[in-house]
């Protein structure tokens, strides 16, 4: 009989001085967050699918994490519109490492200022493939510092 290992979780949050709505169309969009800073994602694209449940979304990661992770292939499982999308990673650097590896991304207006502000959060939900590895800090404060950019990037044009 197996034993049933129990997945580990962590999570982080930001908060940013944009509106939710805004926030969840910048993450959605491949063009977007591909300019968002380059240093640490150089590059997203939806290998198949439109971003609805799964769907492939390609990350190839910048300079700044490229000695961590390199790329990472994730297989969209759930999507709240507007609020959280979940996705699995099924390729890259970081399956190589946790396994599985499920990532929620999540806006939420604050409450009282939800024109302005959100609360962005990362939460991961992994197992280690091997016991002398570390927990994804790395991933969470390389993914809260990439949501904290949000708040600098201003596109050339509106957000729709």
């Amino acid at each position: 009989m197996q034993k049933e290992r129990k997945m580990s979780s962590m999570k982080g949050e930001v908060e940013l001085d944009i509106p939710a709505e805004k926030a969840w169309e910048m993450y959605r969009d491949n063009e977007i967050i591909s300019k968002i800073y380059p240093e640490m994602l150089a590059r997203a694209e939806y290998i198949e699918g439109d971003g609805s449940p799964g769907s492939l979304r390609l990350f190839r990661m910048g300079p700044a994490v490229s000695s961590y992770v390199k790329e990472s292939m994730q297989k969209i499982e759930k999507v709240e519109v507007g609020r959280s999308v979940t996705y699995r990673v099924v390729g890259g650097d970081l399956r190589d490492m946790y396994d599985p590896y499920r990532i929620t991304f999540s806006f939420a207006p604050v409450e009282g200022k939800e024109e302005e502000k959100c609360i962005a959060e990362w939460k991961a939900e992994y197992e280690l493939l091997n016991s002398s590895m570390p927990p994804p800090d790395k991933a969470r404060d390389a993914a809260l510092g990439f949501l904290k950019s949000f708040d600098k990037f201003k596109p050339n044009h509106q957000v729709v």
